[in-house]
């Protein structure tokens, strides 16, 4: 059997060695970006997005209603914000609306 080193580190310690290593972290902000997405935005813009994705920090979002999105373009930086906030960290520099 292999020997297991004790030094005693904590779970979040363990999962971001395990994140940085596997290369996750592209993937779980993939995920949270959606989320934030959905729970900023609302229903009423919900209903209207067809995609979400994240594609190296921008942000690209398929709109079915052209007014929305000649709406939403004029508070790019404010969606930029508003979903970084929600993730704590700056993981959006650039938004495309589709």
């Amino acid at each position: 059997m292999a020997k297991r080193k004790n030094d005693n580190s904590s779970i979040s310690d363990v999962l971001k060695e395990i994140m940085q290593s596997n290369k996750l972290q592209p993937g779980i902000d993939q995920v949270a970006v959606k989320e934030a997405w959905r729970n900023l935005m609302g229903n009423g813009v919900n209903s209207y997005t067809q995609d979400v994705m994240l594609k190296n920090n921008t942000l690209y979002v398929a709109l079915t209603s052209s007014v929305l999105r000649q709406e939403l373009s004029y508070g790019k930086e404010k969606i930029i914000k508003m979903i970084n906030e929600e993730l704590r960290r700056d993981v959006v520099k650039d938004v495309v609306l589709r």
